[in-house]
């Protein structure tokens, strides 16, 4: 890989790029795609345009959202613990680190044991991992940033993440939810490939519980996660010359319990037809139909031990709140 290092950070941190990246399907690529074919989907990584953003934001202050509080919390309780489970010396890898405001626990726990600490953080936004990785060496001078910019299943497939010493590696933010069953266990095939015999694996998600408080924290009373949705049809006006009217669409979630996944929709409430000149597609609608706009999987501990076991993890400890709502799962690599 290339390598960009940015003035900030006095050289303690790089940027990492593939000089020859895969091709990435463009917004309006996966926008015909979605809407080009029934049932209609739009792929919620698109959510995270500036706005989206500060939407995300809004919606993890919401009272409904237990989430990102309740990881926070274990983090700032259990860091120490989780830790100490390995030997010196110890580097961070993250998937899909974004700001990486919570990883800075793991970081502060990691330093109090040791001198520096090498941290790659993996992220698809370059803007987004130059800002957290410099804001990071700029608050800690005992802390490296080797950043990688771009997709981890393509960075891991092609084993571009080097690392020299015990990786504890982390992927919090109950992403995990967000991928079908199929693509989950790809991507832990992928990280029990590249990491090695006693490297750990620290996964935050979301636990199965009552359809009730599942509903209200993906469809809050205050509208914002409805805003957050509807946001993605004001992009495609925005950036793609579309012709949505957002008042024709309303928003529901509603949590499948069989398939332990709550699914987010925007439904037409009336017949229309949308215009997006950007996208080269013409979509029509009749009253009441949805797209499908996220995915968001529960897990039992048990269910995750499933998943991640048949690649050579080993459960260490399993960290949640008092109230079974979230879990952190810390496996070794064995």
């Amino acid at each position: 890989m290339s390598s960009v290092k940015p003035v900030a950070g006095a050289g303690r941190f790089a940027l990492y790029r593939d000089p020859q990246p895969a091709r990435v399907a463009s917004f309006a690529d996966d926008v015909r795609t979605g809407l080009g074919m029934r049932p209609y989907t739009l792929m919620p990584k698109y959510f995270y345009d500036d706005l989206g953003s500060a939407l995300f934001e809004a919606i993890t202050h919401l009272p409904e959202y237990y989430l990102t509080r309740i990881e926070r919390d274990l983090l700032a309780t259990y860091a120490p613990d989780i830790v100490a489970a390995f030997g010196e010396p110890l580097e961070l890898l993250e998937l899909g680190s974004g700001s990486a405001t919570k990883t800075r626990l793991i970081i502060d726990a990691i330093l109090a044991g040791q001198d520096t600490l090498t941290f790659h953080p993996i992220d698809i936004s370059p803007d987004a991992l130059i800002e957290s990785s410099e804001a990071l060496v700029a608050s800690n001078d005992a802390l490296h940033v080797r950043a990688y910019a771009g997709d981890y299943f393509g960075l891991l497939r092609a084993k571009r993440i080097e690392t020299r010493d015990r990786v504890l590696a982390l992927y919090l933010g109950s992403n995990v939810g967000n991928f079908e069953p199929v693509q989950a266990r790809e991507l832990f095939g992928l990280l029990g490939a590249t990491l090695k015999t006693g490297d750990g694996l620290l996964i935050g998600y979301d636990l199965k519980k009552d359809a009730s408080v599942l509903e209200l924290a993906y469809d809050d009373p205050t509208g914002v996660t409805a805003a957050f949705n509807k946001n993605l049809l004001a992009r495609i006006n925005r950036e793609l010359g579309g012709d949505f009217d957002l008042r024709d669409f309303s928003f529901f979630a509603k949590y499948d319990e069989r398939d332990g996944v709550v699914r987010s929709h925007l439904r037409a409430g009336r017949a229309l037809t949308a215009h997006i000149p950007g996208a080269g597609i013409d979509v029509s609608f009749e009253a009441g139909e949805t797209i499908h706009m996220e995915s968001s999987y529960k897990f039992t501990r048990e269910d995750m031990l499933a998943v991640v076991a048949p690649f050579g993890f080993a459960e260490r400890r399993t960290f949640s709140d008092a109230a079974g709502r979230y879990a952190l799962s810390l496996f070794i690599r064995s």
